[in-house]
Order: C-alpha cells, then sequence, then structure tokens
C-alpha cells in the first residue's frame, strides 16, 4: 500500500468511517505480528501485543502526521509496545524460545549442494540451521535484537528504521554490523562446540 492510500484511509476513519482502518489492519497484521513474535518469541503474546498496537494506534490516530509513512508511525507504536512488554517480563523473556516454540526464518537458501539435495533432507537441515540461527540471534542484546529484525526479518530499509526507531542512519549502520559480527562470533562458537 502507497503512502497516498494510506493517508487517505486515515483521512476516512478520521471523518468517521472507523470500518476503513480494517483495511489497514489487513494490510498490516501480517509484519506487525512478525515483528512481536520475533522479538517474544511467543505467539500468544506476539498476537496480543499486535492486537494492542492496532488498538492504541487507532485511538492515537489523529497524532498521526499524514507526511510520514503510516507502516513507520505503527512499527514505532509496535516497537513501544513490545519495549514495555519484555521490560515487565523480563524474568521470562527468552525461556520461550528454550520451550521450543519455532517459526520460518527465512525461507529458500541459495547453496547449490542445499539445493541437490532430497527434500527430507533440505528440510532437516533447512529446520537445524534455523534453529541454530535463532539461539544465536537470542544471545544478543535486545537493542541489536531488535535492529536485526527490523533489517533481516521485515526487510526494513535504514532509513524507515532510522525512523522507526529515532535513531540516526549512521548509527543503525554501526549498530546492525556490530549485530552481524556477534552473530558471526556466535555462530563460530556454536560450530566449534558441536565438533
Amino acid at each position: 500500500m502507497d503512502h497516498k492510500n494510506e493517508a487517505e484511509i486515515v483521512a476516512r476513519v478520521l471523518n468517521g468511517d472507523r470500518q476503513a482502518y480494517a483495511l489497514l489492519i489487513e494490510e498490516y497484521k501480517t509484519p506487525i505480528y512478525n515483528l512481536a513474535y520475533r522479538m517474544t518469541r511467543n505467539s500468544q503474546d506476539a498476537e496480543d501485543l499486535a492486537q494492542e498496537t492496532f488498538l492504541r494506534s487507532f485511538d492515537q490516530l489523529f497524532r498521526y502526521d499524514a507526511k510520514r509513512s503510516f507502516y513507520t508511525w505503527l512499527y514505532t507504536i509496535s516497537l513501544n509496545i513490545i519495549r514495555n512488554h519484555l521490560k515487565k517480563n523480563s524474568a521470562r523473556r527468552w525461556d520461550n524460545f528454550r520451550q521450543g516454540e519455532k517459526i520460518s526464518v527465512t525461507g529458500e537458501f541459495d547453496d547449490k549442494r542445499f539445493a541437490s539435495q532430497e527434500p527430507q533432507v533440505r528440510d532437516e537441515w533447512s529446520k537445524e540451521r534455523e534453529e541454530k540461527l535463532e539461539r544465536c540471534l537470542q544471545k544478543l542484546s535486545p537493542e541489536l535484537r531488535e535492529l536485526m529484525v527490523l533489517r533481516f526479518y521485515q526487510g526494513l530499509s535504514f532509513e524507515v528504521i532510522s525512523e522507526i526507531t529515532g535513531l540516526s542512519l549512521s548509527a543503525i549502520k554501526m549498530r546492525v554490523y556490530r549485530g552481524l559480527e556477534k552473530l558471526r562470533k556466535y555462530i563460530e562458537e556454536n560450530v566449534t562446540s558441536e565438533r
């Protein structure tokens, strides 16, 4: 959905057409849920946080600046809700991951040896690779993990992440680079410890 359509739908909602908000929910429910899931590793929490995001954004819609992208504004609200949730639940924050709740990570791998294997072997290898990557991702600080999720799982540009988080482009690039370096280190440690 482009910015113009978003702004038109928001204007309709602000003029009393509450049903129009369903169009925005339909457009953004999956990315907002995925963001919440990646940060909490719990599907029920992710559903609750996504719902809270849409309820709060609806209540605060009068504050939306039509010059900005709606999804950027929505992501900002969602991240704030997720951060608050994680602070409140810090004791059990990452236990859900260790309890085995899983979700597909990235889809296809571009590896010729991998592609030539039988589907069952490929699926097992893919699942194992996903699990290892997830374990390593969970070792990052919440701040770095948030940026990694926004950049690589949500596919957002550095510019959009900057707008959402309020951080400068250079700070985001440096932190993403630092996150990648730490992930690389964790992955190497993981491989070394399995030998």
